[in-house]
């Protein structure tokens, strides 16, 4: 069984200081690099809501990024868990 191309489906819901500082784009960029789909978006409590799917290998290397943020960014915390819904990606998207 080669767990490393299984695709998988997180969840990840960041906070501290993670919008107005580029974190979306970040996101997104980050995304196409390792070829995870999903989504984006800034949530009205200040989090970033970010929905990845992807090869499990990929998408353990996408949290460890995802968690240290860009360069003006804070993430003092990373939920981490599976999705509320089953869906299917054909691309990463800003929401």
């Amino acid at each position: 069984m080669d767990t490393g191309t299984t695709e998988i489906t997180r969840k990840y819901v960041l906070t501290g200081r993670v919008q107005g500082v580029g974190f979306r784009w970040f996101t997104k960029r980050l995304a196409d690099e390792f070829g995870v789909k999903g989504f984006v978006r800034n949530q009205y409590d200040g989090s970033v809501l970010v929905v990845a799917q992807g090869p499990r290998e990929r998408l353990e290397t996408f949290e460890r990024l995802l968690a240290e943020g860009p360069s003006y960014a804070r993430v003092d915390h990373m939920q981490s868990e599976p999705p509320d819904r089953n869906e299917f990606f054909h691309h990463f998207e800003i929401r």
